[in-house]
């Protein structure tokens, strides 16, 4: 998972270092072929990544070379931002600005300098290391992801559900039943369960599948797992030879016989490879699964019927848990600790089972050890064996994403805390900001961040509860297990922690999360108090990103030691204050910067924010925007009620 973070950055580093050897930079020859080297190794390290998929590969040497290689990045991207804080921003568009004249100019003089091209050597020698110690563990000798990775992305063979799972699933297997049973041979088409990974789709196939009415009416019935076939042929003979037919072809066995058919897990590939079989002249129904909403839609086009899996309620999530765990009644105390549990599972009836697995297991049966499970399921999840099933889903989910890019924006939405709706517009500006948006072709990083967000609803992995009259989704969550375990891992692999960790200097994205008691969430979801960790006056930050909810208390005077800040989101913090942002004009990379409700004056010196892309002052009291804000060359989104104050 660090993996796709540090590819999506060595990408994005790539192009800087493309952005500067550009002939309108006078460099030095020897300064050239450095970053010419660099420039090169990087682009040969993100390539390998995307050839062979080092991500899935957890050999001792293989983390620690890809551990080198992301700080590497990081150091890499840091130097050239540091002192070079204006190669985003020199375009057109900035020759306009009098403030940007002035970078540029800094720029050119930077690029002469002794110190710039001292450590850009330094880095060259650390990378010509790296690459060397690569070569020696022989890394991509493997030949791709190891057995155990490659294995969290196979679906498992379907086995019987035990009826102690079986909680809330009578009323939708009815309707699917009643759906069965009541149409007419070749006058229905395929139905779909479509639903996030966990949810119970299986589950809900196999009981349709096993149902007394069912097996009476379909007494040929088969089922097959589409993720077990690389080929729709395997798929297609698996289904055929339990029907234990002589038939060489399926098309004619389908045809005069009536059976029913499941298939769990299909995908694109293989639906369009085998879709023509299924006609309606068919005697035979069909049921798939899939976590993809636009396959669903596409198997039961033409007269299907797709039904999409709803969570577990609190009620039912509890009556689940109860009857797993606590079947012999509890007490108010454990009632109490059982109820976070359930909130952290978010209704997904995998992670409730998992967790009753692992609670059965344990001596000591407490409210306050449910709590204390609850806060470091993250932890439990990457270690106990109770958790594999729900572990390999969860990875699953993840690893199916196409490409680096997409995973690391996902990675991503961990930043935001657990339930927290977000907002389409906000997330999609956020990751334009960060650079998570790699341009295709002809199209605009907008279209491509679009479509990046879209294919994460599509997939169920983020849920839209809120759509415009033109269906388009305007604000959405994760799940909350998904959460818990993408934050466990961000946090575990140096991408996202809390601005109170003793290591935040080597982290790219911090978060302050205290919107009740005070607390701050530090790494492995152990509370400190703001107070017990004070940030040493001298140090500085390599975050890209910060984000707060609840009290920024005396975190305010660290906005400046994030001197490469991109993102400053604000707009939840509580205590807030004008004189907060005096400095924020020393924030020269930022590109989105939203504010909150206890806001009442801009600073005038924000125009020298000369790479703002978003302001959002939606929430704040603002009346009368500063005149300068209008001049700043790369604000795209001014968001909020404002007047315009005059020209001083």
């Amino acid at each position: 998972m660090e993996a796709a973070a540090a590819s999506a950055l060595t990408k994005e580093v790539v192009l800087k270092l493309v952005a500067l050897l550009s002939e309108k930079h006078k460099l030095s020859k020897g300064l050239k072929d450095d970053l010419r080297f660099i420039r090169t190794e990087l682009d040969m390290i993100s390539t390998a990544r995307d050839s062979h998929h080092i991500i899935s590969s957890r050999r001792p040497q293989a983390v620690v070379s890809m551990d080198e290689m992301r700080d590497l990045a990081h150091d890499i991207e840091d130097c050239i931002d540091r002192f070079l804080p204006c190669v985003a921003c020199e375009g057109e568009a900035a020759a306009a600005s009098s403030v940007l004249r002035r970078v540029k100019t800094a720029v050119t003089s930077t690029t002469r300098s002794p110190r710039f091209a001292a450590e850009i050597r330094k880095l060259r020698v650390r990378l010509r290391d790296a690459h060397e110690r690569r070569a020696n563990y022989d890394v991509q000798a493997g030949g791709g992801p190891s057995s155990a990775a490659a294995a969290a992305g196979v679906a498992s063979p379907p086995t019987a559900t035990a009826d102690g799972d079986l909680v809330g699933i009578d009323k939708p297997r009815q309707e699917l039943v009643e759906l069965l049973l009541e149409s007419e041979p070749g006058r229905s088409g395929v139905i779909s369960i479509v639903g996030f990974g966990g949810s119970g789709k299986t589950t809900l196939a196999r009981a349709v599948f096993d149902c007394g009415a069912v097996v009476q009416r379909f007494p040929c019935r088969a089922w097959a797992a589409a993720s077990e076939h690389r080929d729709a042929e395997g798929l297609l003979t698996a289904i055929l030879r339990q029907f234990h037919a002589d038939q060489n072809s399926i098309d004619g066995f389908l045809r005069t016989t009536e059976c029913l058919i499941v298939i769990d897990d299909i995908n694109k590939q293989h639906w369009d490879a085998i879709k023509s079989i299924f006609h309606r002249e068919t005697k035979s129904r069909v049921i798939v699964t899939t976590s993809l909403q636009s396959v669903a839609n596409a198997c039961s086009s033409g007269g299907g019927y797709v039904y999409k899996m709803s969570i577990l309620d609190a009620e039912l999530s509890k009556v689940l848990l109860m009857k797993k765990v606590f079947f012999q009644g509890c007490s108010p105390e454990l009632e109490r600790g059982s109820t976070a549990i359930v909130e952290k599972c978010d209704g997904l009836p995998l992670a409730l089972v998992s967790v009753a697995k692992f609670l059965l297991g344990e001596n000591e049966l407490t409210g306050s050890h449910c709590a204390q499970v609850c806060r470091n399921l993250g932890l439990h999840m990457e270690k106990d064996a109770d958790f594999t099933k729900l572990q390999q889903v969860l990875v699953n989910n993840y690893t199916s994403l196409s490409g680096y890019p997409l995973r690391t924006s996902l990675l991503y939405t961990s930043l935001f805390p657990n339930g927290c709706p977000i907002r389409r517009n906000t997330l999609i500006r956020r990751w334009l900001a960060e650079g998570y948006v790699q341009c295709q072709y002809k199209r605009s990083d907008l279209e491509v961040a679009d479509e990046n967000f879209r294919e994460l609803v599509d997939r169920n992995i983020i849920r839209p509860i809120d759509a415009g009259n033109n269906t388009k989704v305007k604000t959405c969550k994760t799940h909350g297990i998904m959460h818990e375990f993408m934050l466990h891992k961000s946090m575990s692999d140096n991408f996202v922690t809390s601005l109170r960790d003793q290591n935040r200097s080597k982290f790219r994205h911090l978060f302050i999360q205290n919107p009740a008691s005070g607390s701050t969430v530090g790494l492995n979801h152990q509370h400190t108090s703001p107070a017990s960790d004070s940030v040493s006056g001298g140090e500085k930050f390599r975050a890209r990103s910060l984000t707060i909810f609840g009290n920024v208390e005396e975190a305010a005077s660290d906005f400046c030691r994030c001197e490469l800040l991109r993102v400053l989101d604000l707009q939840e913090c509580n205590d807030l204050e004008d004189d907060h942002l005096k400095d924020i004009h020393k924030l020269w990379h930022l590109k989105y910067l939203s504010l909150g409700a206890t806001v009442s004056n801009l600073p005038r010196n924000i125009d020298k924010l000369h790479c703002l892309e978003t302001l959002d002052l939606r929430k704040t009291k603002i009346e009368i925007l500063p005149s300068e804000v209008i001049g700043l060359p790369h604000l795209a989104h001014l968001l909020g009620k404002f007047k315009l104050g005059k020209r001083t």
